[in-house]
């Protein structure tokens, strides 16, 4: 191999590492929320409702709450939204009490959601977070609802028509 072929690839393997060093991969963990954690959006007090929590870690290490999946989704689907997420986490329902919540944590994007259930969260009719799609099933046959991925939750979906299994909210 040639002198100038060597310092060529050298460049190109300093500008790799340079460039890796530049934009630290984004990962983070889910955060139990305490006693007096607040809603981002409304200034709700988590632990106080019913039904899925959600959580935004920022790249910054801020992290928001929201009380409810519907809230959620607002803020993630907004086009406007361009804070750099490191990780995007819901409840997983099918590991956890619907009246009270606490952990089982998993990340928003590989969960499936039963959109359009009767069931209620912090603010009326809600989205229900699962891992597995059996529970998820079974979730929409008693309480109502279809079974979506993440990639096909949709704006119109959050319209707020808070009639039972509308599934519009």
């Amino acid at each position: 191999m040639s002198l100038k072929m060597s310092r060529l690839l050298a460049a190109l393997a300093a500008a790799s590492l340079l460039a890796a060093c530049s934009e630290p991969a984004l990962s983070a963990s889910a955060q139990e929320p305490v006693a007096d954690t607040a809603c981002a959006l409304d200034g709700m007090v988590l632990l106080d409702f019913p039904g899925p929590k959600a959580q935004i870690q920022y790249a910054e290490g801020k992290a928001d709450f929201y009380c409810d999946l519907m809230e959620l989704f607002t803020v993630v689907l907004q086009p406007e939204h361009r804070r750099r997420i490191a990780g995007v986490f819901v409840q997983d329902m099918g590991k956890t009490a619907w009246d009270k919540p606490s952990g089982a944590w998993i990340a928003a994007r590989d969960a499936l959601y039963v959109v359009g259930s009767k069931k209620q969260g912090s603010m009326g009719p809600t989205f229900a977070s699962f891992s597995d799609p059996a529970q998820a099933a079974a979730f929409a046959k008693t309480e109502g609802g279809k079974v979506l991925p993440y990639s096909q939750i949709t704006v119109a979906m959050l319209d707020t028509g808070h009639a039972a299994g509308d599934m519009r909210h």
